[in-house]
């Protein structure tokens, strides 16, 4: 009887939460606004930002008059000359894995855009890192603006002088990104067999620079049109994946830096050292949103898998920074990494470039400029 009670009280109790979890979610998901919702008027001192007062694809942006930013003490202000988009700035299409945090109905945060290079026009009074009219690039949310507002010890630091300003706002969430899964997560040593697949993206083509960089012997997977450009930026080794599967070969590689997920567990083993490290770099590409689960999924299994294995799979999320800025800034000034821009487009014509990078064929980076 007591265990009849016990289960019958546990059902109970999981029934409340059940009907209170969802009357919060159908709550929360009504009451959900943003800055759009609350507007009225225009703003006293503005400038133009992209926003998405809706989740959607990227039809939803929108060039809009927003409050310009004062920095504060602590603070620089930088007049943005270029931008760049990333795979995650398609989040304005609002996962529902992440509505929780990013906005049940609509979206909180309106603003789109985290790579920028531009300007110093002004400092707070505490900031000595920086002066008026240092050029600078780095990380910021909302960077597809006229004007952001950045710590001066955060994601921010000197452009080299050889690299235009487009040049360099194509560099930090993928360089960086490139940059953490070699160096931090796949361990990178000189005179490694590195293998990059995805070389021609974004990502890929920093990773193929950064690999070369380290004194590696790198193959870069990528498809027929793009074979020339990858070997160009330094591949050693370059597969056509519409001709050849890599998995398939008799090569064995120590560090496979996947940027496409599009092979099994057991396949990429297949083509890896006994040590062999596998770092799956992140989502991106034709498709990406619709196919987060799965690829989610897939490379769980490939983390447990690995548990058993003297093969290692891991995946990470990067983390912009100061210090690796400015080892990467290092690497251009030196000639050892360039990036690789496929288009530019001004910034009344984002949503042509977004969706121009949602189809997955653009051949390193995208970048807005900002007039």
């Amino acid at each position: 009887m007591k265990i009849k009670r016990i289960l019958k009280w546990s059902a109970r109790a999981i029934l409340v939460l059940l009907i209170v979890g969802f009357l919060w979610g159908f709550v929360a998901y009504w009451r959900s606004t943003n800055e759009c919702d609350r507007k009225s008027g225009a703003p006293a001192n503005s400038m133009k930002a992209i926003v998405h007062c809706e989740y959607g694809g990227p039809e939803v942006l929108t060039l809009a008059d927003v409050e310009k930013p004062v920095p504060t003490d602590n603070q620089i202000l930088v007049r943005v000359r270029a931008a760049s988009l990333n795979a995650l700035d398609l989040m304005i299409r609002g996962l529902s894995l992440l509505r929780p945090i990013t906005g049940m109905r609509k979206p909180k945060d309106t603003r789109v855009g985290v790579d920028y290079a531009g300007t110093v026009e002004a400092i707070g009074k505490n900031v000595t890192q920086f002066k008026p009219g240092d050029e600078v690039f780095g990380g910021k949310n909302g960077a597809l603006a006229e004007y952001v507002c950045v710590l001066p010890d955060r994601a921010v630091t000197l452009k080299p002088a050889n690299m235009t300003f487009e040049q360099a706002a194509s560099v930090p969430v993928a360089a960086i990104t490139a940059l953490q899964g070699l160096r931090d997560k796949g361990k990178i040593k000189p005179g490694q067999k590195v293998l990059v697949n995805g070389a021609s993206g974004g990502v890929g083509t920093f990773a193929v620079q950064i690999a070369k960089s380290y004194g590696t012997e790198v193959t870069a997977v990528c498809s027929t049109r793009n074979l020339e450009m990858v070997q160009s930026i330094g591949a050693d080794h370059v597969i056509d994946y519409t001709k050849e599967d890599f998995t398939k070969t008799d090569q064995r590689y120590d560090l496979i830096f996947d940027l496409v997920g599009n092979h099994s567990f057991s396949d990429r083993r297949h083509v890896m050292t006994p040590n062999g490290i596998c770092v799956m770099g992140g989502l991106g590409g034709s498709g990406w949103h619709e196919e987060t689960t799965a690829r989610l999924f897939g490379e769980l299994k490939a983390l447990v898998g690995s548990w058993f294995v003297s093969q290692k799979f891991m995946t990470y999320l990067a983390n912009l920074n100061k210090p690796d800025l400015a080892f990467l800034a290092d690497l251009m000034r030196d000639g050892k990494m360039t990036p690789v821009i496929d288009k530019t487009y001004k910034m009344n014509d984002v949503s042509s470039a977004l969706q121009y990078l949602e189809t997955g064929h653009a051949r390193g980076k995208v970048v807005i400029t900002v007039d």
